[in-house]
């Protein structure tokens, strides 16, 4: 009963997370590993059980999604969902040490973009005398490697996406919160289907379910939250989870 008390809290935290600013996942998985779970099963339960939270936190933000530069939503959302099918197949046939090497430096990275990647944005606009961006076919191939990074491990998948956007297209954090989160359940969405087919996830019912309806309350509540926050104080809450969540990582070594 403890162990699911914890589980569940676990998933209310992480489904507001995902809503919120990302990050879900740090909460998430170490919360099934502390109850007995492998990580690699770990890592198949939470990507399940938040898909949920994901999904109810798109709904919210159904009539407020602008597209990302020249590309349509739709296929945005198709390409993440492509990427996050081929992630999740390299989780099931790979082992994950090699690529978790390099998450602390991504993050870092996204972090740095976060905090800077507009300024750069329109200092190099100021310089060139022309705005900075990318083809649509760039975003996209930027998406697909997100999605396949979303599928195989999927930590701060969502800073990594609002960096790309700020730094192609300018796009504000608060402005592109929207669209992560929906882009966030697509990837979890293709993911979870091989997951449930391949995994061993179905094996830990009682821990899923509880992180699963922990993700959907926090995802509903912390999509709302988020949409009354203003701007600067959304996209602080988003720096201080990038920030926490790239010192966290470095320092698990």
């Amino acid at each position: 009963m403890m162990e699911s008390l914890l589980v569940l809290l676990a998933g209310v935290a992480a489904g507001a997370l995902n809503a919120v600013g990302g990050g879900g996942t740090f909460v998430a998985l170490p919360a099934l590993v502390a109850v007995g779970l492998p990580p690699v099963v770990a890592n198949a339960v939470s990507r399940v059980a938040l898909v949920p939270g994901a999904v109810t936190s798109a709904w919210v933000y159904r009539r407020e999604l602008d597209p990302v530069g020249p590309t349509s939503t739709r296929a945005l959302t198709v390409t993440s969902v492509v990427g996050g099918a081929v992630g999740a197949g390299l989780l099931l046939v790979l082992p994950a040490a090699s690529f978790e090497a390099a998450v602390p430096w991504l993050l870092a990275f996204a972090t740095l973009v976060l905090a800077f990647g507009r300024h750069v944005s329109g200092a190099l606009t100021r310089a060139l005398g022309r705005p900075v961006g990318m083809s649509a076919r760039a975003l996209l191939v930027g998406q697909f490697l997100l999605g396949v990074y979303g599928g195989y491990f999927g930590g701060a998948v969502g800073i990594l996406m609002l960096a790309l956007w700020g730094i192609g297209f300018g796009v504000d954090a608060a402005a592109g919160n929207p669209m992560r989160v929906t882009q966030l359940a697509a990837m979890y969405l293709s993911a979870t289907v091989l997951f449930l087919l391949a995994s061993d996830a179905l094996k830990a019912p009682l821990l899923l379910t509880a992180m699963l309806v922990g993700a959907v309350a926090g995802g509903f509540a912390g999509a709302h939250l988020a949409r009354r926050l203003p701007a600067r104080v959304l996209r602080a809450v988003l720096l201080t989870t990038a920030t926490t969540t790239t010192v966290l990582y470095f320092l698990r070594g």
